[in-house]
């Protein structure tokens, strides 16, 4: 398979695999819709192209360490959709949303840059490792707080879905294409470039108003964790096992440590404030 198909490949599964997180949230809820959203799914063709690319396990470790850096700032990057609209004038919808949407993009690329050239020269499973226990607690207490987490009452039009899949596709694309260039630590943050995460916080604020996914923030971050414990053990089992096999451990792997526990966590009836019992 030359490099073009394998990045016209990598785009198309990612932008299936990514519409369905917004169905997720909006059929199940902000809190188990958010969670079960989050469950490894762009990462895993871009893992698997990401290391076709370049089968070398340096640039592989090097990729799939800054996938949790990024997961990181993901996180920042969605707590600041429950934080930013309240420091936002009281502007029609469609400015005051615009508004929010560049803060919090700015947020993700000025974290990026930084985090790049902080980390070019460390140990990359490491650095990976320390931020996924980072962003375990900053999950963990970004759902202490009760939020109202309501089913949408609205569909999320299939032009809005199809948005949503061609920004998902187009930031896997790119992070195979870096690959393929020789740059591995900026390959792996942008594979995880929040394209989802942006495509379900609009979506979903135009659909259901501001409600649904706000309270799907809390879950979403600590449900995303699942993401960099995928690309962490895809070091080991992807090179030992192949695509296909390694990139099935891995999934279920995660899965089973962190997309379920999280889920039955949160599926906990909640109080008004759990961090009196926490």
């Amino acid at each position: 398979m030359d490099s073009q198909a394998q990045i016209l490949l990598a785009a198309i599964l990612a932008g299936l695999v990514a519409i369905a997180v917004t169905v997720a949230i909006e059929k199940y809820g902000g809190v188990i819709g958010g969670a079960l959203g989050t469950v490894p799914t762009t990462i895993v063709p871009a893992a698997a192209f990401i290391w076709i690319a370049d089968s070398s396990q340096s640039s592989f470790n090097s990729s799939m360490g800054m996938v949790p850096v990024g997961m990181l700032l993901n996180s920042f990057f969605l707590w600041l959709w429950r934080f930013t609209p309240s420091k936002v004038p009281n502007w029609s919808f469609g400015i005051r949303l615009t508004g929010i949407t560049v803060v919090n993009l700015c947020f993700w690329f000025a974290g990026a840059v930084f985090a790049v050239k902080l980390f070019s020269d460390s140990n990359p499973i490491i650095v990976g490792s320390c931020t996924l226990g980072v962003g375990l607690i900053f999950g963990w207490w970004a759902t202490l707080d009760f939020v109202p987490a309501p089913k949408g009452k609205n569909k999320v039009g299939v032009f809005t879905l199809a948005l949503r899949g061609i920004a998902a596709a187009t930031a896997i694309g790119v992070a195979v294409w870096l690959s393929q260039q020789g740059s591995p630590l900026l390959a792996g943050i942008a594979s995880v470039f929040p394209a989802i995460f942006l495509t379900s916080m609009v979506a979903l604020w135009l659909s259901q108003g501001e409600e649904v996914p706000s309270g799907a923030i809390g879950p979403m971050m600590l449900g995303s964790m699942s993401v960099s414990l995928y690309a962490l053990v895809a070091t080991r089992f992807i090179p030992e096992y192949g695509v296909i096999w390694g990139s099935s451990f891995s999934w279920i792997f995660s899965f089973l440590m962190i997309s379920i526990p999280v889920v039955l966590w949160l599926g906990v009836p909640p109080k008004t404030d759990r961090r009196i019992e926490a």
